[in-house]
Order: structure tokens, then C-alpha cells, then sequence
């Protein structure tokens, strides 16, 4: 209780009054509407303009036009033709297919209408429900328990930690007070308010507190900036007030979030069971036992968290092995620097989480087997 009403007390103190961006005119900002692709009419690229340089993106253009039908907007109903969408990433179209339309009225090419992406609206929310069927028919109310908890979890991260960031908070502090108040609320919310939840909690803040402690000397050790993406590049332009040294630290606390609260929850949950199961185990037996779980748990979700970030990078990492980089300056490049610093702070915060929480939860688990003698001698 004192942690969280300090958690508390640091979101309300930290709580963004109003994200500090440039406020545009609405009529400003391009509008977008929904449309759907009547006909698509590909014609002949023109060619190449004499001395222009062969690049492999040329066959990524097509060219043509296709008919689409506004399905909302000001102009609902009505059908107009514009360009092919063409480069890298641009959607393949198709009769019936449902697209995301940009107006840009001033358009040179005189056609205000351009397809920029398809409508993923009816899939999404189609996937959406059978991920919470599944989760409900599964888990039943401990199931619908864990999807109020990870409504908690969007939530701190969209009402709070972003907004706070980019009204120029320290995104470190802002990282822990919402990684706290995220756990306090989505562990207890989900394994209910006991004994083992509350051990669990106190395993989690302990392994998050060397996580934090590891990753701040580590980027500091290794002069990380923080700007290693393009994504990191644009943000640091758009918005100087952002620490980003600092939003490195935050990123990387809240990915090891949750995998912590995972490996705290299931050493907790093992201790107590071994503990009702054999109330005649000793202190010493009981964290052999459990730690013996433990590391088997550890050495598969180590591998876990290496392919979750290799996977997550790979196409940049084949980008960087088509360079022709030595081994040497490839790892120790910026992005490659940050993914390993990750990695490794990630993985030695959970591998602290196993024996903290195992000891504290077979302290509490100490009076089952104190109860156990009062009816049964214990032997030796």
C-alpha cells in the first residue's frame, strides 16, 4: 500500500496538463476518407529519361490510373479517377478492395484524390475478437480479469507516459512512475489482491529498480545518444524538449516490464504451490526447488527476448549485412549498440527477478510449514 499510494502520488504530480505540439488549422491538415476500388487500368511506364541512373526501385512504379468510389466525405457516392499508387510499399489495388484516400485539393496533377493505403478496419477488429475469445474461453474471469489489465496497460501508456514525454518530462521518471503504476494495477487486477500477487509486486519493483540501475550505466558506459532510427532522428528534430539519451532508458524499462512481471508472477505462484503441496519443506528446500523452475523458465525466455528484438530489427539487420561491414564495426554500431544493450540488461534484470522473488516468497510461504507442525513432527 505505501508503494502504490507513492505511485500514486508521482503520477498525479507528473500528470501532463496538455501535450505541448504545434497546433495546426484543421482545415490545414489533409483529410482523409474511405473509398472503394471500382477499376484499375494499368498502362505502359514512360521510359527512363536518357543518363538517369538504373536503380532497383524502378520496377516498384506502376503506372495507370484506377476508379474509386467515396464511401464517405463530402463527396459520398460519387466516382473519381486518379494514379496508380507507386514505390516502395505502395498498396497493390484490385476491384473491391477498401481504401484510405488522401484529398489534397491544390494537387499539380489535378486529381484532389490519392489511395495512400487499404482499409484494415473489418480484419483488425474481426482478429481482435477472436484473440478475446480466446483469451475469455481460456482463462474465463481470470482471462477477462487479464484483458481489463491490459486496458490498464494502453491506457498509462497513452494518457500518461506518452503525453508526459512530449511536454518535456524526464522520460526515465516518467517510465518508472508509469511502469508502477501499470503493475500495481494490472498484477493485482489480474491474480487478485493476495499473498502471492503482493510478493510478486515487490520482486517486480526490485528486478525493475536493477533493470534501471543497469541500463543508465550501460548507456552511459557505452555513449549511447539515443538517435540510432530514423524515427528517433525525426522526433529529436520535431521535438527538442525530448530527452532522448533518457526516452532509450524508458524504452527499455518498459519492454523489460513485461517479461519481469511474467517470471515474478510464476516464481511466487511456484513457491506458494510447493508450499501447500509439502508444508514439511524447509526455507532452504523450498528455494532450491523453486529456483530450479526458475532457471529453466530463465534459459527459455532468455532466447525469447534475443529473436523478440532480432525479429523486430531483421530488416535493417539485412541492410547492414548487404554493406559489407566487418563483424567489429557492425555490432558496435549505434542501432546494433542499443539492441545489444537491450538484450543484456533485459536478460540480467531476469535473471535477478528468479532469486529475489524466490526468496521473498518462500519467507512468506514460512508459516505453512509452521502450521504443519503443530499438527505432524517434522523430520529430520
Amino acid at each position: 500500500m505505501p508503494l502504490a499510494l507513492v505511485a500514486v502520488a508521482a503520477l498525479v504530480w507528473l500528470w501532463p496538463g496538455g501535450v505541448v505540439t504545434e497546433q495546426r488549422d484543421p482545415a490545414q491538415r489533409p483529410q482523409r476518407f474511405t473509398a472503394d476500388v471500382v477499376t484499375v487500368v494499368e498502362q505502359p511506364c514512360p521510359p527512363r529519361p536518357e543518363g538517369a541512373p538504373a536503380g532497383g526501385l524502378a520496377g516498384t512504379f506502376r503506372c495507370g490510373s484506377v476508379t474509386i468510389q467515396l464511401t464517405d466525405g463530402p463527396d459520398r457516392g460519387k466516382r473519381v479517377d486518379t494514379e496508380i499508387p507507386g514505390g516502395p510499399g505502395a498498396p497493390t489495388l484490385r476491384a473491391g478492395d477498401h481504401v484510405v484516400v488522401l484529398f489534397l485539393p491544390d494537387s499539380l496533377s489535378g486529381r484532389p484524390y490519392q489511395v495512400i493505403d487499404h482499409q484494415r478496419s473489418k480484419p483488425l477488429l474481426a482478429l481482435a475478437l477472436a484473440f478475446v475469445f480466446a483469451v475469455v474461453a481460456f482463462g474465463r474471469w481470470r482471462g477477462l480479469r487479464a484483458l481489463a489489465g491490459l486496458a490498464v496497460t494502453f491506457s498509462v501508456l497513452l494518457l500518461f507516459i506518452v503525453p508526459a514525454i512530449l511536454n518535456g518530462q524526464s522520460p526515465l521518471l516518467v517510465a518508472i512512475v508509469g511502469a508502477a503504476v501499470t503493475m500495481l494495477s494490472v498484477l493485482f487486477l489480474t491474480h487478485g489482491f493476495n499473498l502471492t500477487t503482493a510478493i510478486a509486486v515487490l520482486g517486480t519493483l526490485a528486478s525493475l529498480t536493477v533493470t534501471g540501475v543497469l541500463s543508465a550505466t550501460s548507456t552511459w558506459a557505452t555513449r549511447l545518444t539515443g538517435v540510432a532510427s530514423e524515427e528517433a532522428s525525426f522526433l529529436n528534430v520535431a521535438f527538442q524538449d525530448v530527452n532522448m539519451q533518457g526516452l532509450l532508458l524508458a524504452g527499455i524499462l518498459i519492454g523489460s516490464l513485461g517479461v519481469l512481471d511474467d517470471v515474478c508472477v510464476t516464481q511466487a505462484a511456484t513457491v506458494t504451490e510447493l508450499a501447500r503441496a509439502n508444508p514439511e519443506l524447509s526455507y532452504g528446500q523450498t528455494y532450491q526447488a523453486a529456483t530450479r523452475i526458475g532457471r529453466a523458465h530463465i534459459a527459455s525466455v532468455i532466447n525469447t527476448i534475443i529473436l523478440a528484438y532480432a525479429g523486430a530489427s531483421l530488416p535493417l539487420l539485412v541492410l547492414l549485412a548487404a554493406g559489407d561491414q566487418p563483424v567489429g564495426e557492425l555490432l558496435t554500431s549505434q542501432f546494433l549498440a542499443e539492441e545489444i544493450v537491450r538484450s543484456a540488461v533485459g536478460t540480467i534484470g531476469l535473471i535477478t527477478a528468479v532469486p529475489i522473488t524466490t526468496a521473498l516468497a518462500a519467507l512468506a510461504a514460512r508459516p505453512l510449514s509452521l502450521r504443519a507442525d503443530s499438527v505432524a513432527p517434522r523430520r529430520w
